[in-house]
């Protein structure tokens, strides 16, 4: 099934001096990595862009591009066998595709955030948390790098 049919949401977030900004993307950015890559390198922040986009509140994918470096989180490698943006994320992170019996699991980088905020562990120790939705993973993240309440004006005053 492809993102576009079922995005909660998809929004970019960028500091401009020092300041952070969120922006919405549309459904088409999100059809894989690369486009969703592509529609973040064309914010103007201080430290690239980052792309945060949930589906079907099933899965997330966290994209970071700061020039031409494009770093990938997707929270459930599972959700590859379903989704287009999650088989982009897990073929862009040079992984196998997952088979039937594998567990959910997190794949990427952990770290993508830390610079920002948000230290690897404290990312999979949320991830690790079986009881959050993904817009509730992705707010929490949102808050700890400074712009929560962007994040929760943008995905839950617009639902």
């Amino acid at each position: 099934m492809t993102a576009s049919d079922a995005v909660d949401f998809a929004l970019a977030a960028y500091r401009e001096e020092g300041v952070w900004q969120v922006a919405e993307l549309t459904h088409d950015h999100v059809a894989d990595v690369e486009t969703l890559a592509s529609a973040l390198r064309r914010f103007p922040g201080d430290h690239g862009a980052v792309g945060l986009v949930a589906i079907d509140e099933d899965f997330f994918v966290v994209v970071r591009v700061a020039g031409q470096q494009t770093r990938v989180l997707l929270s459930d490698v599972t959700a590859a066998a379903e989704w287009e943006l999650a088989a982009s994320a897990v073929e862009f992170l040079q992984l196998p595709m997952p088979e039937d019996e594998d567990e959910p699991e997190a794949a990427g980088e952990l770290d993508l955030l830390g610079d920002l905020g948000m230290p690897a562990m404290d990312l999979a120790a949320l991830l690790d948390d079986e009881e959050l939705y993904p817009d509730e993973m992705l707010s929490e993240v949102a808050r700890r790098l400074g712009f929560g309440e962007l994040f929760d004006d943008a995905v839950f005053t617009s639902a």
